[in-house]
């Protein structure tokens, strides 16, 4: 059976070091994770434009500094498969959530996504053995996006929802085309609810979350 972990991170160097989840331990995890694959936050174009011409940034800039600095380095030297599963598309991106609301009500509710994110992480950081992987940071997470998608679902379904159904679509071609294979989903922590809901109705799939730490 395909042996499926999942890993969520942070992409901010200096919340790796206040929440106890730098590289050196990102590193460590996969180490004793041992994959074969990893399925990674990162556009399959920029995955790309990296093999092709050793630009790390993405075709937006967007790629996020552990990939370039450790990941992918940790897949050449273990000769681990990495797969790029991220979407985007810059033209449909443009709006963010709360652009369509007046300026006073923008700024209020900008300060209370980040009163409720400051909430989730003083609350939940370290409900589990490994930083920001847990089942109390998840319900935290779900809750904020479900009230992000109340605010303006237009912009969510694409954003947020449709985003991640094309993840979970390409995570699954993954699993096909790695039948008993250990596949290790490493992305920021936000996205773990979403990927541990879907992945865990596969019937093919042992899925390991959080990992052990």
């Amino acid at each position: 059976m395909t042996k499926l972990g999942i890993l969520g991170i942070t992409h901010d160097e200096e919340m790796q070091k206040r929440y106890n989840l730098t590289l050196d331990r990102i590193e460590s995890l996969i180490d004793d994770f041992r994959p074969d694959v990893i399925c990674g936050e990162v556009h399959p174009e920029s995955w790309e434009l990296y093999l092709n011409t050793g630009e790390s940034n993405g075709i937006l800039g967007e790629t996020q500094q552990e990939y370039p600095s450790m990941i992918y380095p940790y897949c050449d030297k273990h000769q681990v498969t990495f797969i790029p599963v991220d979407w985007f598309e810059e033209d449909v991106f443009e709006e963010d959530v709360f652009d369509r609301f007046p300026q006073d009500e923008r700024i209020e509710l900008e300060a209370e996504l980040e009163r409720m994110e400051e909430v989730k992480l003083a609350t939940t950081w370290d409900a589990g053995e490994i930083p920001l992987n847990s089942v109390e940071y998840d319900q935290a997470t779900e809750e904020i996006y479900r009230w992000l998608n109340h605010l303006n679902p237009d912009v969510q379904q694409i954003r947020w929802n449709a985003r991640h159904h094309i993840m979970i679509a390409r995570v699954k071609k993954a699993i096909q085309s790695n039948p008993g294979k250990r596949i290790l989903c490493l992305h920021g922590a936000d996205h773990n609810y979403w990927y541990h809901k879907v992945l865990k109705k596969e019937e093919t799939v042992e899925v390991v979350y959080p990992l052990k730490s």
